[in-house]
């Protein structure tokens, strides 16, 4: 019922891999729930006390507040690879097509904000995250959009929150090219825009 704490959960695996005789001939399998949140976090620590198997669900869907999201659990294993030691044999490429197959077989739209799969997982619009990710995606990026299958590269959303940084990138990819003064100019004229409403879009 996602009632254990991930250290909970971890000693509780940790007590089967330690105690039960020819424990290393048979898979453990975790199946945890999402009541309080802690579903992948228990998932995941099941993974580090030797669990070998989690059962988990597309978009962690399932009952009352759904079960581990599998997209969360197969990232996190390949993305902290040093950290867990295990992975997974899942085409990571394939995972926001998925994501999306299923939310429009169910009805069930996706959160913008969901781990991995969600359309702000790979955007930016404040102007320090826009300004580390054009000189270094990782600065803020953990994973590649390209790694779970989004075609798009980053998306910069341009809004009052930007950066002249981002705002000139945005220019550049729409083919145009100004000095510092004109740029300045159209930098003032785009914040006075962006006061008015809440994404700018290429048609601005």
């Amino acid at each position: 019922v996602g009632y254990m704490m991930p250290q909970e959960y971890y000693e509780m695996i940790k007590g089967v891999k330690d105690n039960v005789k020819g424990i290393n001939n048979v898979d453990i399998s975790t199946h945890c729930h999402n009541d309080l949140g802690l579903a992948v976090a228990n998932s995941l620590a099941a993974v580090l006390a030797g669990a070998t198997q989690v059962e988990c669900s597309i978009n962690g869907i399932g009952e009352r507040a759904g079960n581990a999201a599998l997209e969360e659990i197969v990232m996190a294993l390949d993305t902290r690879r040093d950290y867990y030691g295990s992975g997974t044999n899942v085409n990571t490429t394939e995972i926001f097509r998925t994501s999306e197959l299923l939310s429009s077989i169910i009805g069930q739209e996706i959160s913008p904000t969901k781990p991995i799969v969600g359309a702000n997982v790979f955007a930016h619009e404040s102007g320090i995250h826009q300004h580390g990710v054009l000189m270094e995606k990782s600065t803020y990026e953990i994973m590649t959009p390209q790694s779970v299958g989004v075609k798009q590269s980053t998306n910069l959303v341009l809004g009052k929150h930007s950066g002249k940084h981002a705002f000139r990138a945005k220019l550049e990819d729409l083919g145009y090219d100004f000095d510092e003064v004109k740029l300045e100019d159209l930098f003032g004229k785009f914040k006075e825009l962006a006061d008015k409403k809440k994404n700018i879009y290429e048609d601005d």
